[in-house]
């Protein structure tokens, strides 16, 4: 099987990785210097690992993709959603506006357009989900409005001890605080030319849907991460040092631009215990492949690959995601690891709906398609995920 080969590669190549790394490491104790040889074939050996993590992840994608499908006939189609696919198509190609279309008022918008068949938004939902980790890692709500409203108990009610005939004084309140997450828009606008929209062999609502998730998917990763939340979703790097409301409490590392070991079990350590299950590292690739060499107290390496095809890559025996967006190690201020339990901790909100507009006029002779999704984002408990700062 294929994804099993994969992780022999993977498990072989992570065991050369230590042991040339330890072989630089005894090195440098004992001369004090290694071998540019040395060093760059661990590189080289931490380059090969980065790739087969990735192709894993692909092939652990594309099996979950595919696995819940089954093999039987899907001869057994909805009526009303084939005549629904059929007037989007006839939309897309012609600009016609069929009375199929106009009649089904999930298709359409009172500010124009048509809302997308169910079975385009799906395949466009899902591709932006094997793109932002966030996605994945986050909680995700669909919403019917635009905004989606959260309270936060941000303390406990107090108490105390009394005699048994002793007065009972009032004692303080619990005070809650109001989350709102608003759908922003987010848009993609693809062209074609009538020549292509008029071939029949060309699948247009495959085209669109790829054309628009590439899009979506490349806004909303970095949204999520840094968005600044104004006409956009609030990022978890973006907000203040803290550990009251609306703040993310932001661990300093050691040492003067880097991060050592201690530091990643420090930033876990931060967490409070209650949200450690289901808790993960969140970092960008470079950063990832620095924690390859970082070694505990007893010589243990931090990161291992999966025990087996369906599990991911752990450090501190914490699975740790990849994200591009996040920020470079090495700069001061920079905030380059996020740990938490990323579920509990950020929500994305999706409102229903991914609306298409066909324009023929702005862009003579192409066709504009301008294609629309309203996406929020926040932190909705601030307790739940922490981040590692870098010093100067």
């Amino acid at each position: 099987m294929e994804i099993e080969k994969k992780m022999t590669e993977l498990h072989e190549a992570f065991s050369e990785f230590k042991k040339q790394n330890d072989i630089s490491l005894k090195e440098i104790r004992e001369k004090g210097s290694t071998s540019a040889d040395r060093l760059a074939k661990v590189d080289s050996l931490n380059d090969t690992i980065s790739k087969l993590d990735g192709e894993l992840k692909a092939l652990q994608t594309a099996m979950a993709r595919t696995g819940g499908q089954g093999g039987g006939s899907q001869e057994q189609v909805d009526q009303k959603a084939v005549e629904q696919k059929l007037a989007l198509n006839k939309y897309l190609r012609k600009g016609v506006e069929s009375a199929e279309l106009k009649a089904m008022s999930v298709g359409s918008d009172e500010d124009g357009g048509f809302l997308v068949t169910p079975e385009m938004s799906t395949e466009i939902v899902k591709k932006v989900f094997e793109t932002s980790p966030m996605r994945q890692l986050a909680s995700v709500q669909t919403i019917g409005t635009d905004a989606l409203e959260i309270l936060e108990d941000l303390d406990e009610v107090s108490s105390g001890w009394v005699g048994e005939t002793e007065s009972r004084p009032e004692t303080n309140t619990a005070k809650l605080k109001k989350i709102v997450i608003s759908a922003h828009e987010i848009y993609a606008q693809p062209k074609a030319t009538q020549k292509l929209l008029d071939d029949a062999a060309v699948n247009i609502e495959q085209w669109l849907a790829e054309k628009v998730s590439e899009k979506f998917a490349r806004d909303e990763a970095t949204a999520f991460i840094s968005g600044n939340g104004v006409g956009k979703p609030q990022g978890i790097l973006s907000y203040a040092d803290g550990t009251g409301f609306n703040q993310v409490q932001q661990v300093a590392a050691s040492t003067s631009l880097a991060i050592v070991a201690d530091d990643l079990i420090e930033l876990s350590y931060s967490l409070k215990e209650a949200y450690k299950a289901g808790s993960c590292f969140l970092a960008q690739r470079q950063v990832v492949k620095l924690f390859r060499k970082f070694k505990d107290s007893q010589n243990r390496y931090l990161w291992e690959p999966g025990l087996n095809g369906a599990a991911q890559s752990t450090l501190l025996g914490f699975p740790i995601y990849e994200a591009a967006d996040m920020q470079a190690s090495g700069v001061a201020s920079n905030l380059p690891v996020a740990f938490g339990n990323f579920k509990m901790g950020y929500q994305i909100v999706d409102r229903i709906g991914i609306r298409v507009i066909r324009d023929i006029y702005s862009s003579k002779p192409n066709i504009l398609f301008y294609t629309t999704k309203r996406v929020g984002g926040a932190v909705k408990n601030f307790e739940a995920m922490k981040l590692l700062k870098i010093i100067a």
